[in-house]
């Protein structure tokens, strides 16, 4: 907590002493002006990068498996686009950072080691593979599955080789 107050306090004046700086060398029209060239190019590489991370998200949905990387990615994508809309170098240049893929995967799986190991308790984790397990076992309790209009998908192996209208009635 104390290391977020510091942050919240130590950034924004670093950011104010960086941009008078730069105000200083090149003058305060031409400061403003790559802030917000900054600001309208971090907004569509977000866009870009938002839109290819979805992509990646359904395709691991669909094809049956568990997002947790493509989620850890839509959610660092979400922090560089605020890092880029925040007016600032310092704050600009962690989120371009962000959104290069190698530098995202770097973040990613510190955050995640960082969260296994216990800095966080394991509560993500933990909270995750335990509704899992209830999912993976409430399947293995019935023959039957349910897609996402409710209809019922027969999963009886012996049901599945039979034709539509050749179904036993119970």
């Amino acid at each position: 907590m104390a290391i977020l107050v510091a942050l919240l306090i130590i950034v924004p004046l670093l950011e104010l002493w960086v941009i008078i700086e730069i105000g200083t060398l090149i003058g305060a029209w031409p400061t403003i002006a790559i802030l917000l060239a900054c600001s309208v190019a971090g907004a569509m590489l977000v866009k870009r990068e938002s839109r290819s991370a979805w992509l990646r998200f359904t395709g691991v949905i669909n094809a049956g498996r568990v997002p947790a990387k493509e989620t850890a990615d839509g959610a660092l994508i979400v922090i560089a686009g605020a890092l880029l809309l925040t007016p600032g170098f310092l704050t600009d240049f962690c989120g371009l950072m962000l959104l290069l893929p190698p530098v995202r995967a770097a973040v990613r799986n510190f955050a995640l080691a960082r969260v296994a190991g216990g800095g966080l308790k394991g509560f993500a984790f933990s909270a995750a593979a335990s509704t899992a397990s209830k999912v993976k076992n409430s399947r293995q309790a019935t023959s039957r599955e349910y897609d996402f209009e409710g209809v019922v998908i027969e999963t009886d192996p012996a049901k599945l080789d039979r034709p539509v209208g050749d179904q036993p009635t119970d």
